[in-house]
């Protein structure tokens, strides 16, 4: 089930790298490329909170099969493609049945395992879920190097099919009840599916197009329009599809505000640092690879120690660490230039790396050990799309701020050059010994040919370490409701 799960999270990430060789293949005009990824993951944002109804009416065992079944026939889609339409319609199918295996897996620890074991099945499934992210765009342009951008897909047919079989063979947790589909309130999915899609694109496309566009004002409102109907529904109907009353319990509901913010530092940082490596630094997707292993290195050397600490320390304790790490290795960030590299980037690397297992076991823990078994898969769908939203919410405002700021940043840099501003001068990447405070000459078209585009890079790099600085900033504050949790108690059936 693990192996299923890391499909999924690989595929959210995999194409990043090889968009421009998809772009090639089926003849995508450019402003519609990034819909490849946004189909992924405005379907995966639908499907996690449906998780619940899902397993309570075909059991586990079963939805996880079907879930892996429709991902693996999807996959195929998508290598098969001949058009932009069917990819588009591939990767939504992919996406929607990819979004259940997630969730699935978390609960199915919960419902599977006691401690300590409980905990090292955790583990075993949050590194695969943290690094998947992490590995995505290296193992795509590997792939896409080595063969075809159709093999970033077509490896997961025999994979799919194993974990099928496996999954069927040897899942034995709950019994499912078809008397599901007529009790639950269906008519909540069209606005569910409402809220979560306009959410999602308006934060992919918000930032390229304008939040003040006339079609990005008509999705939000249209998106708050479903979420309030969806809410309206899901507290008033006796079987709501999705459950909201995990949330009246405090430890659950701030467990799921960490697991938004873990998303916005997960998947700012793995969005922001392969952007800087290959738009300033130039590298390619094999060599920024080669950096952002660290991250994972660190990772799986933290998984064990983590694991170990969780049974015999306050996870509150626990959940303090892991938060104040993720946040110094953001802040850590924000102070790049241009020329930062390998050695200027693995300290902070290595801090996300071990703070993503101290976040995710003790949070995980505080939030779903209280609840009664029955009601762990809805609930585990709930925490896993609080993580996706912080994601979508943090690369929104990551993507206006690199796209506002940068151009700001390179026309002050220009400024403080004419002004013949010495720290400029060093930000940018300039030899110093004519920069001596004193405003410059008439520059000659040669030398504004040279300069220009260290300028470009420089003030990219600005906008970036705001980014940084924001996304660690946030996390910080977060650590405000830590006192805020009741102290951990496993709930009596276990």
């Amino acid at each position: 089930m693990c192996v299923g799960m890391f499909m999924a999270v690989l595929d959210i990430q995999i194409v990043a790298s090889s968009l421009p060789d998809i772009q090639i293949g089926l003849v995508i005009p450019l402003e519609q490329l990034s819909w490849v990824q946004t189909a992924y993951l405005m379907a995966e944002i639908v499907a996690i909170p449906l998780t619940g109804w899902l397993t309570r009416m075909a059991s586990t065992r079963i939805a996880f099969a079907c879930a892996t079944v429709g991902f693996t026939v999807a996959s195929a889609g998508c290598a098969a493609a001949g058009s932009f339409w069917s990819m588009l319609t591939a990767r939504v199918v992919q996406g929607f049945f990819g979004g259940f295996l997630i969730p699935i897996v978390f609960s199915a620890i919960f419902v599977m395992f006691e401690r300590p074991q409980r905990s090292r099945a955790t583990m075993i499934a949050g590194i695969l879920a943290m690094l998947a992210p992490t590995l995505g765009p290296t193992v795509g342009g590997f792939i896409t190097e080595r063969a075809s951008w159709h093999w970033l897909f077509l490896i997961n047919l025999p994979a799919g099919v194993a974990v099928t079989l496996l999954t069927l063979a040897m899942v034995r947790i709950d019994r499912g009840s078809w008397r599901e589909i007529a009790g639950a309130d269906l008519g909540a999915a069209p606005l569910l599916a409402g809220f979560l899609a306009t959410l999602q694109v308006v934060s992919s496309e918000a930032p390229m197009r304008g939040w003040l566009s006339p079609a990005m004002l008509a999705l939000a409102v249209l998106c708050v329009g479903c979420g309030f109907g969806t809410i309206r529904r899901c507290l008033r109907h006796r079987t709501p599809l999705v459950d909201l009353a995990p949330f009246r319990e405090r430890n659950f509901a701030i467990g799921c505000w960490f697991s938004f913010m873990l998303g916005v530092g997960l998947y700012g940082a793995t969005y922001l640092l392969p952007l800087f490596l290959g738009l300033v630094r130039e590298h390619d997707a094999l060599e920024i690879g080669a950096i952002m292993i660290v991250t994972g290195g660190a990772q799986l050397a933290a998984a064990p120690v983590a694991t170990l600490l969780e049974t015999r320390l306050n996870p509150m304790l626990l959940t303090g660490f892991g938060y104040a790490m993720l946040a110094a290795g953001c802040l850590g960030n924000g102070f790049m230039t241009p020329a930062t590299d390998f050695w200027g980037l693995a300290a902070q690397q290595a801090a996300r790396g071990i703070a993503f297992m101290f976040c995710l076991l003790p949070t995980t823990a505080l939030a779903l050990d209280h609840l009664p078994p029955v009601s762990v898969p809805n609930a585990s769908g709930l925490f896993n799309l609080m993580r996706n939203l912080g994601g979508a919410v943090g690369l929104a405002l990551i993507g206006s701020i690199v796209e506002t700021r940068a151009p700001e940043h390179a026309a002050a840099l220009v400024e403080r050059l004419q002004a013949g501003d010495r720290e400029a001068a060093r930000f940018v990447g300039l030899p110093l010994d004519q920069f001596t405070g004193q405003p410059l000459g008439p520059i000659d078209q040669a030398t504004r040919d040279l300069v220009a585009p260290m300028v470009e890079r420089a003030g990219l790099t600005a906008a970036f370490n705001e980014a940084w600085l924001l996304v660690g900033g946030v996390v910080l504050l977060s650590l405000l409701l830590l006192p805020l949790l009741a102290r951990h108690r496993r709930h009596p059936d276990e």
